[in-house]
């Protein structure tokens, strides 16, 4: 094993973990914003852990842990519903101006 290479060097030709990303975020662009969403969410949360006043630290997390997961899930509504009118809606209307 060569010590001038990267730890991961991608097998010949496969993208790189960049461009890799970048596709995958094309093809689907609500689990970057699903995952920004639950990184927001986290980071308020625990910024806002010192002025928690008198809640226990245990409700505090799991309040903390249902507010991430509501944006995950609501990431994959948005890319469940959006998908269904790009399926159906989008090719009916298209099937309907062919005829």
């Amino acid at each position: 094993m060569s010590a001038n290479k990267g730890w991961w060097v991608p097998p010949e030709g496969e993208d790189s973990v960049s461009k890799k990303f970048l596709r995958k975020t094309r093809e689907s662009p609500l689990v970057p914003i699903g995952l920004g969403g639950c990184l927001v969410v986290a980071g308020y949360r625990i910024y806002r852990l010192k002025a928690r006043g008198s809640t226990k630290m245990s409700i505090h997390l799991i309040h903390t842990r249902v507010a991430a997961q509501a944006c995950a899930v609501g990431a994959i509504m948005l890319g469940t519903v959006y998908t269904m009118y790009k399926d159906y809606v989008k090719r009916t209307a298209q099937d309907a101006g062919e005829k």
